[in-house]
C-alpha cells in the first residue's frame, strides 16, 4: 500500500509541478505587432560628420592592439588589428563641436589591397540623438576615393536600423598617418 500512496503522491506532484511551470513560462516564440515596442513609422534620416583617426601623439585615438608575425612584413600591414575611440565632429576642424564617438575596431584584412574590416558603433552625444547609437560592420577600401559599409542595427533612436555609411577621405598625413573622413550615414529607423 505504500507504494500505492507514494506513486499516487508522485503523480500528483508531477501534474501539480507541470502546471506551475508551464504558467510561469511563456513560448519562447510568438508574433508581436511592432506598436507594440513603440515602433510606428519607418523613417530615414541622412547624418553628416567627420570621423578623426588620429594614430601618432600625446594623445592617439586608434593604437594598435594586435598583429601577426609577418604584419611588418607585408605591404598592406595584413593582420594588424587596431582599438580606437574615435571623436566624431560637426566640421573637419579637430576642435569642431563633438557629436559623438566611433569606438570599436578595424583590422587589416587584405594581403592584396588596403582593406580594412571595420567594426564600430557610433555612439551620439548631443542633440536629438544623444545616448544612441548605430552599429556599422563592414570592408574599408581605405584608398578609394569614396567608401560604402553597411549599418548593420542600433540602439535608442536608432533601434531596429538599417542603412549604409559612405567614407570620404578629408586629409591624411602621410608623416603621422593621421586622417580626417567625412562621413555621411543614410539609415532607416523607427
Amino acid at each position: 500500500m505504500t507504494t500505492s500512496i507514494f506513486f499516487l503522491l508522485f503523480t500528483v506532484f508531477e501534474l501539480f509541478s507541470s502546471t506551475i511551470i508551464t504558467a510561469k513560462h511563456p513560448p519562447s516564440q510568438r508574433t508581436i505587432p511592432p506598436t507594440s515596442l513603440g515602433l510606428h513609422q519607418e523613417k530615414l534620416t541622412h547624418l553628416h560628420f567627420y570621423f578623426h583617426d588620429v594614430i601618432s601623439g600625446p594623445r592617439p585615438t586608434a593604437v594598435n592592439v594586435a598583429q601577426a608575425p609577418m604584419t611588418d612584413k607585408s605591404p598592406t600591414k595584413f593582420g594588424a588589428v587596431v582599438m580606437a575611440d574615435e571623436p566624431l565632429t560637426l566640421g573637419p576642424e579637430p576642435e569642431s563641436k563633438l557629436v559623438g564617438k566611433a569606438q570599436g575596431m578595424y583590422a587589416s584584412a587584405s594581403q592584396n589591397d588596403f582593406g580594412l574590416m571595420m567594426v564600430m558603433n557610433f555612439e551620439f552625444l548631443e542633440g536629438k540623438y544623444n545616448g544612441s547609437t548605430m552599429s556599422l560592420l563592414g570592408r574599408n577600401a581605405a584608398i578609394s576615393a569614396v567608401r560604402e559599409m553597411p549599418i548593420v542595427g542600433g540602439s535608442g533612436l536608432f533601434r531596429f536600423s538599417r542603412g549604409y555609411a559612405l567614407a570620404k577621405t578629408y586629409s591624411f598625413n602621410v608623416t603621422t598617418l593621421n586622417a580626417i573622413v567625412e562621413y555621411n550615414v543614410y539609415v532607416f529607423h523607427y
